[in-house]
């Protein structure tokens, strides 16, 4: 076995090939990322109009955001520990299908409930190909230094989502309507199954022997989606099924302590969640997501409902949060290969705590001015830590847990979407109401506390 087999558990002459080809297999995959983003982002401009068509509120609003997010982040630890064991191209191309079948039936719901149900389904299939395709990325690119500037491109391409997604939505939502935004799926879905099975190539699977945890793949879903939704429900005031779904999360979060003890092959080894290197990068990575899209749903519903401006508009006027990442996302990528991860991590999360306690300037009604520099400050900071954060995650670990790495950052991820939607959403209000400037105030500190927590954090995380 040779050092490049040892490093990544991919055969040397398995992962080499010519420079287009990898080119464009890396592009094909990056296209992953790319549409699980854009769902986010497109999203949030369409929800008013969503609103309007559904006839549903808040709460229905944010369930056709969180369904999305819950089912990401419960699947994921799941998805990746079965790509190690089958197959990361298999994973990859049964999300991606699952993914467009799933818009599909977005594209044509007749009610909220229906919606919510087919975004649930979309949120799957992310969960399948998310970290499939990070893991093909990695196998392939085996050096450090390589690694990082092919995580600066799948971090640059996938972050273009953002500045895309509100544009995109916008355009979409006022002259086709909101269907739209997820029909638009269907064909990018088609186009990526065809590039990964002309492309792509199944690397070996050191784990590939190991028993399947089913009561891990099962527990953990209900674990974390049952603290999304008891979040949920105790912000808008729903103290008894707050506390039924509480039980449910307590007994779900022992059965899944208990299971993973037991299990020949556990989801999540031991060792990982002693490893204060691994859960830093996690923590990071859920604190960036958590208040990114805690902030982004409270400044979209700000922007159309308290301002009354379109959803073209409104998405245009969240730009100055979504282009820094796309753009810093391969900067972050050369920085991180260049100096090391701690870096562009510290800078980051120190550059969106500022621009997190600019919100303290809103005031009544929908003004821009005070979300413009909290749009900025964040956006820069996701920048620089968006790409450095996933090489911290995959430093942590042995090559044969790659999967379980992406899996697990992208878990942590999704589960920050899913409580900054929750937990924003419920601290502000309707965007229409006088509280809605002082929960934005609260928000403020919280979002520059949790950055600096993240800040913190960068001292444990890999140095290189």
């Amino acid at each position: 076995m040779d050092s490049t087999t040892r490093a990544t558990g991919v055969p040397a002459a398995r992962e080499a090939g010519p420079a287009p080809r990898r080119g464009a297999m890396l592009a094909i995959l990056c296209a992953g990322m790319f549409l699980v983003l854009l769902d986010v982002t497109v999203v949030n401009v369409a929800l008013p109009g969503i609103g309007r068509a559904l006839g549903t509120g808040l709460p229905g609003l944010q369930g056709v955001v969180d369904g999305y997010a819950v089912a990401i982040a419960g699947l994921l630890l799941g998805g990746g520990a079965l790509g190690d064991r089958i197959g990361h191209r298999r994973l990859t191309l049964t999300g991606f299908a699952l993914f467009g079948l799933a818009s599909l039936a977005c594209g044509a719901a007749p009610g909220a409930g229906p919606l919510i149900a087919a975004r649930i389904a979309q949120g799957a299939g992310a969960a399948l190909l998310l970290p499939g395709s990070l893991a093909l990325i990695t196998a392939y690119h085996p050096g450090r230094a390589e690694q990082a500037r092919a995580l600066g491109v799948w971090a640059g391409i996938s972050s273009t989502a953002l500045p895309a997604g509100p544009l995109l939505g916008g355009l979409l939502v006022d002259t086709a309507g909101w269907r739209w935004i997820f029909l638009l799926n269907v064909p990018i879905t088609a186009a990526a199954i065809a590039g990964v099975q002309a492309l792509v190539r199944e690397p070996s699977r050191p784990r590939a022997g190991a028993p399947l945890d089913r009561a891990g793949m099962v527990l953990a879903p209900l674990t974390l989606g049952g603290l999304v939704w008891t979040v949920i429900a105790a912000g808008h005031g729903h103290r008894a099924g707050a506390a039924a779904t509480a039980a449910l999360t307590l007994a779900a979060g022992t059965a899944f302590v208990l299971a993973e003890r037991r299990a020949a092959a556990p989801m999540v080894p031991g060792a990982l969640l002693r490893a204060p290197a691994f859960l830093g990068a996690g923590g990071i990575a859920l604190i960036m997501n958590l208040v990114t899209n805690g902030v982004l749903f409270v400044a979209t519903l700000r922007l159309q409902q308290a301002g009354d401006r379109s959803a073209l508009l409104s998405g245009a006027m969240l730009l100055p949060m979504a282009a820094p990442l796309a753009v810093l996302a391969p900067v972050s990528g050369r920085l991180t290969a260049r100096f090391g991860t701690r870096v562009p991590l510290a800078a980051g999360a120190a550059v969106a705590a500022a621009g997190s306690l600019s919100l303290l300037t809103a005031g009544p009604g929908g003004g821009y001015a005070a979300l413009l520099p909290a749009l900025l400050g964040i956006g820069i900071g996701d920048g620089l830590v968006v790409t450095a954060v996933v090489a911290a995650a995959m430093r942590a670990v042995p090559p044969a847990h790659a999967g379980l790495a992406g899996g697990f950052n992208n878990t942590a991820r999704q589960v920050g979407t899913a409580l900054g939607v929750a937990v924003y959403g419920a601290v502000a209000g309707p965007a229409p109401q006088p509280a809605f400037a002082s929960g934005l105030h609260v928000l403020a500190w919280a979002s520059a506390g949790l950055w600096l927590a993240a800040l913190a954090l960068t001292r444990v995380v890999p140095a290189r």
